[in-house]
């Protein structure tokens, strides 16, 4: 069948990184659980099991050229796939194939690459969140003290600033970044335990040599660069993990998402808009659209990777005894799909963040309209210095104000200002004391000093600590 007749994971062929993708590969995986053979096997040998060099060399000879022909081949006959690789393995390293697996449950392979595959998935979604803050920081610093409107229930309510206001979103992906660097460096490996978890089968190995054992579990651990060692399992690795994990990944989604709804909310108000290639069509029957593409794109995939989430806490919750296969195909679909999903959102996440256009007169002009509203604390606390009675010039206040609402809303300019220089209980106060309070500076509070505490601080620290981890190549692709 060719490609384009037969269902193809759009993760795989329009949002995922080349890298996350290869790294789910059935070929990937593969190649791991031969590597884990070849690990178990030299630590055996090395711990007194008398398995021929001769067997190693070729188990390290055919690490990378899987024959997958010939495991397709043994699958339909034993409908078993990890046997069908013993023995396609087997086949290019004969003298090997008497000691391959020795010992070992299919767990052995299936749990320790997929934690495995955990950790380097892990890595490489903490280099695509470095990404992401270094964009949205140097944003934040770019307009750290340009005013505009704040909203609560999407209605004005005070100035923030657009630096400060992205200090948001930057917050969010910062204390996901330390989830995910948390989550890498705590994952366990599963290591040798056997088909219910007991060891038994390498302590007869072993000869009753439980220091051996011990010295096999860790010994496979350490080729694969695991600090931490699962204490306890029954057959599995116990599901729990693989629920935290994607707690952790729906927790980007969850910060994903809120960033991009908020960048639709802009882009409708024309203040902050995502990037626009010169030839992108944003509708197919309206061309003067401009639709914020890549934030619903967002939002769509993070709602996906959220859903996610509830099926690895049910299969956590649903594990009889020391195993059952009723996580096996659904952990084939979740644990790739939400690594595929958690990239993608984060690659245009990236994209966005970079590439975001401030509309300054839109936000100037809207930041006016308001002015007016913004002054009336002030204008009241200037009339009351000045002699005036606090209740009744609040009255005052609050009657004009309600007028000129009314009056916007039939599509007249603010004229607030004007209204209250007429009004004789406000005497005290004329045209120009009152123009004196409207420069949005004043009511922006530390907004640019915050933004300024919050990078230097906490941002630049971790991203400091993270300096090993940088941005892979493909974060940057146009999208």
């Amino acid at each position: 069948m060719s490609d384009a007749s037969r269902y193809q994971s759009p993760l795989g062929t329009r949002y995922a990184s080349p890298a996350m993708q290869r790294l789910w590969s059935a070929e990937y995986r593969a190649t791991l659980w031969r590597r884990l053979w070849l690990a178990l096997a030299e630590a055996q040998r090395s711990l007194g099991v008398d398995i021929p060099e001769r067997a190693i060399a070729e188990m390290r000879t055919h690490l990378d050229d899987v024959d997958f022909d010939r495991v397709r081949h043994f699958e339909q006959r034993f409908r078993h796939d990890v046997m069908a690789h013993i023995h396609a393995y087997g086949e290019q390293a004969p003298s090997a194939r008497p000691f391959l697996h020795l010992g070992a449950t299919s767990a052995f392979v299936t749990d320790n690459a997929d934690l495995i595959l955990i950790r380097d998935a892990l890595h490489l979604t903490l280099g695509r969140l470095v990404a992401v803050l270094t964009a949205l920081k140097a944003f934040a610093l770019r307009h750290r003290d340009r005013p505009t409107v704040a909203y609560t229930h999407y209605q004005p309510a005070q100035l923030t600033t657009v630096g400060k206001r992205a200090t948001l979103w930057l917050q969010d992906f910062l204390r996901d970044t330390e989830t995910v660097r948390e989550t890498a460096t705590r994952l366990p490996f599963r290591g040798c335990k056997g088909t219910t978890g007991t060891q038994a089968s390498y302590l007869s190995l072993m000869s009753g040599d439980h220091d051996k054992v011990t010295a096999l579990d860790r010994a496979v651990a350490a080729a694969f660069g695991f600090d931490h060692l699962l204490p306890i399992s029954g057959q599995t690795y116990t599901r729990k993990i693989d629920s935290q994990v994607l707690d952790t990944l729906s927790g980007i989604a969850q910060s994903a998402s809120k960033y991009a709804t908020d960048l639709r909310l802009l882009q409708h108000e024309r203040e902050v808009l995502e990037p626009i290639e010169a030839e992108q069509v944003g509708s197919s029957a309206m061309p003067y659209k401009q639709n914020p593409m890549r934030s619903e794109r967002i939002c769509a995939l993070a709602r996906y990777l959220m859903s996610l989430q509830a099926n690895a806490s049910h299969t956590a919750a649903t594990q009889w005894l020391e195993r059952t296969l009723d996580d096996s195909a659904n952990r084939r679909l979740t644990l790739p799909e939400a690594f595929l999903a958690a990239d993608a959102v984060l690659i245009l996440c990236t994209n966005t963040s970079a590439g975001l256009r401030v509309n300054e007169a839109v936000v100037r002009r809207h930041v006016n309209a308001v002015m007016p509203f913004m002054a009336t604390e002030r204008w009241l606390m200037m009339a009351v210095a000045r002699g005036g009675d606090r209740q009744t010039i609040h009255e005052v206040i609050q009657r004009h104000s309600r007028e000129a609402s009314a009056a916007v809303d039939e599509g007249a300019e603010n004229d607030l200002l004007m209204r209250l220089a007429g009004d004789p209980a406000l005497q005290m106060l004329d045209a120009a004391a009152l123009r004196g309070e409207l420069d949005p500076a004043l009511y922006i509070g530390r907004a640019p000093e915050q933004v300024d505490e919050f990078i230097d601080g906490p941002v630049t620290r971790l991203l400091d600590d993270l300096t090993s981890f940088h941005p892979p190549d493909e974060a940057t692709i146009t999208v």
